[in-house]
């Protein structure tokens, strides 16, 4: 099967059994408990839905299949994904290579959380440079972690070359691919080891769920996210299984349809006499077009953009703006735009962030579904007001 029908069909066929329905779409099970009729045997392998759960395994079935992995498990959240993926693989005394512009919470989770409390050591390499990777490594480093694009400034590290050093020195990768969805990359036929999403992005699309995923090829490896998963509890709930299978239906639309109005919004901008830069991989001039060419089948519906001046000026921009609602997270059908400085990158110090770029005018647009040339005159309408 094709992406979208994998994203319709995977894990969803009618039941005529006898006492069936007929149902087209997976049934929400939201019973916490499963009855069986003889004491070793659990009923179609449910016990209690922390541990299975059978609308979450229709998900987890089809977020492998469109992933393009043999196994899938779906998490409380992305930082949960995350969290499960570091209990399951590291302990005190690790080392971990990561990419230097992380997300702000997955840079809190692994600065506050695993190296404070747990002993794990990270490094903060530039992972668009391989040799910088090279350098990063140490005789206890266990896993690189790579977002590609990066959050917020949209760089790309080549998976295939990361790949290869990793498998000459015995490391596991992990590739955040949220910014990217399972339609436009995927990191495991790359040669990555574990792929990580936050659904509560593009693959539910709606926002209206929180949630994470995993998905991945090695039994051994699963089977130990897997574990952690139902020790620690943090499964995502059937009600929100349900949402998300419901928003990967159109998955492939939605992106076809992000990509679309981001390549013609950085078009718009990056013409701007009061746009410093725009950062967009589908942009001839971005100096990694190529390498996303490369590796990605589109480049995606998140655009960087620097405003010429200063803070109040782009706070005075976004202000005007009324289809761009201001607000954390992306991915939705809905056009959002924020300030990472002040908002999602808040909690990373501030020279470090100054040091990766992400300065007081870097804003960061997630663009929607809605009509582009509403959204590029929003914009032109705000800009000349700064």
């Amino acid at each position: 099967m094709n992406f979208s029908t994998k994203s319709i069909h995977t894990g969803e066929k009618p039941d005529f059994r006898e006492g069936a329905s007929g149902d087209v779409i997976a049934s929400l099970h939201l019973s916490t408990t499963f009855a069986r009729k003889e004491v070793d045997t659990p009923t179609a392998g449910f016990e209690y839905s922390r541990s299975a759960n059978p609308t979450r395994k229709t998900l987890e079935q089809k977020l492998a299949a469109i992933e393009k992995a043999e196994f899938g498990l779906a998490f409380a959240s992305g930082l949960a994904a995350e969290t499960g993926v570091l209990m399951a693989l590291l302990k005190t005394g690790d080392h971990v290579v990561a990419t230097d512009d992380l997300y702000g919470g997955t840079q809190r989770l692994f600065r506050k959380v695993f190296a404070t409390n747990y002993g794990i050591d990270f490094s903060f390499a530039d992972t668009s440079k391989p040799a910088d990777i090279k350098n990063a490594i140490t005789e206890n480093t266990k896993l690189i972690w790579v977002e590609s694009p990066t959050n917020p400034l949209l760089k790309l590290s080549d998976i295939a070359k990361i790949a290869t050093i990793a498998k000459q020195n015995g490391i596991i990768v992990v590739v955040d691919n949220t910014f990217m969805s399972p339609f436009f990359q995927n990191p495991l036929e790359l040669g990555a080891d574990i792929v990580l999403h936050s659904t509560s992005k593009y693959i539910n699309g709606h926002s209206d769920s929180i949630g994470g995923a995993v998905m991945l090829n090695d039994k051994s490896l699963f089977e130990k996210i897997q574990f952690i998963q139902n020790s620690a509890g943090a499964i995502l709930s059937p009600f929100d299984s349900y949402i998300v299978l419901r928003g990967i239906k159109t998955l492939s639309m939605r992106m076809e349809k992000h990509a679309e109005n981001a390549y013609a919004i950085a078009e718009f901008l990056e013409r701007h006499p009061k746009v410093k830069k725009v950062i967009y991989p589908g942009l001839k001039s971005n100096p990694q077009h190529e390498l996303a060419k490369k590796q990605m089948s589109g480049f995606g519906g998140m655009i960087t953009v620097e405003l010429k001046g200063d803070l109040t000026g782009t706070e005075k921009f976004i202000k005007n703006l009324h289809y761009f609602s201001l607000a954390e997270s992306l991915g939705g059908v809905e056009s959002l735009i924020e300030l990472p400085a002040l908002m999602t990158h808040a909690s990373v110090p501030r020279k470090d962030r100054i040091k990766l770029g992400i300065t007081d005018t870097l804003i960061r647009i997630s663009v929607g579904v809605e009509d582009a040339g509403d959204l590029i005159n929003d914009m032109e309408a705000a800009l000349s007001v700064v």
